[in-house]
């Protein structure tokens, strides 16, 4: 036997190496009339005014003296973190959001931008975010802000192509803008209050993401990414139902802290109880079907969750 097959090593010859490797280039110069809605997509615009409706649901329902420019400095710092982390994001994952259907037609992915074009927006956006955040705001807010970019674009975004754990980690991310508008409204305290709500986030993002990941597990095996719809399908959905059921207590949670009035309890309990049974349904049968009506039940059952702790 040959000293190469008794290491286990393989006798076939290498693979020849590309002559030459074409360069990255942006196929057509972006006009100057598009770049808003380039910089909104690099954003991602619909999801970041999604996580300032969620700081100011923070900052709506904490104790304390409410100031008309606290709460915009505060909605103007979480926007600006969360697009530095959505461009960052991008940033780093181009090559593969150009090998899914979803993403493909992101900024980077179609060429739209440069790379060192989309780093200077993340990086000037993330710099203005926790500097405005600091400044008009107070230190916690800003902290929060800035571990939230850190959280999503370095944390979250290496893991989703190492290990299933980044679905938890990504469900921090989503928990931590209404700590931020929390901490704004009560000068950097963050009481139990904050952390219950923090947790109806955290708990809501797994019905949400897992049912769509579901929905991608095709693109996201192709991309390389380790989700758990992909490796472990029965876990995503037995995930789901858990963190669905769990939104019960968080909600519970409220009234009795003294955030809300004790008529949250029941008007929440019917809002939850439709997702349970989306969530319930899509783990008895994982199916396609059923993965789209948890993932668009969530959408819905979140703003009116949030109407309601507001109204309450």
């Amino acid at each position: 036997m040959s000293l190469a097959l008794r290491r286990g090593l393989s006798t076939e010859p290498p693979p020849p190496q590309p002559k030459h490797v074409q360069p990255w280039k942006i196929h057509e110069l972006t006009p100057a009339g598009r770049l808003p809605r380039v910089y909104g997509d690099l954003a991602k615009d619909k999801l970041t005014a999604f996580v300032v409706l969620t700081a100011m649901a923070g900052y709506a329902v904490a104790p304390g003296a409410a100031h008309v420019g606290t709460l915009l400095w505060t909605s103007c710092g979480t926007a600006l973190c969360a697009a530095s982390a959505n461009a960052l994001n991008q940033w780093i994952e181009a090559p593969y959001d150009a090998q899914m259907r979803r993403t493909r037609n992101r900024p980077l992915a179609r060429h739209a931008l440069s790379p060192v074009h989309a780093l200077a927006a993340g990086c000037a956006a993330g710099t203005l975010g926790v500097g405005s955040l600091l400044v008009c705001v107070n230190p916690v807010a800003a902290a929060l802000g800035a571990a939230n970019i850190a959280l999503y674009a370095g944390a979250y975004t290496r893991l989703k192509r190492l290990h299933i754990a980044n679905t938890w980690v990504g469900a921090l991310v989503g928990a931590v803008p209404p700590l931020i508008g929390w901490a704004a409204a009560t000068g950097g305290h963050l009481d139990a209050g904050a952390w219950a709500l923090a947790g109806m986030l955290f708990a809501w993002q797994f019905p949400h993401f897992n049912s769509l990941a579901h929905t991608l597990r095709a693109d996201y095996s192709k991309a390389g990414y380790r989700m758990m719809s992909v490796t472990h399908p029965r876990l995503n959905a037995r995930v789901a139902l858990r963190y669905a059921l769990l939104m019960f207590p968080l909600c519970a949670a409220l009234p009795w802290l003294g955030i809300t009035d004790a008529w949250f309890l029941a008007d929440s309990s019917a809002v939850n109880a439709y997702m349970a049974y989306c969530a319930y349904a899509f783990w008895r049968r994982p199916e396609t079907r059923h993965s789209r009506r948890l993932f668009f039940s969530s959408i819905v059952h979140l703003p009116v969750l949030l109407m309601l702790l507001m109204g309450h």
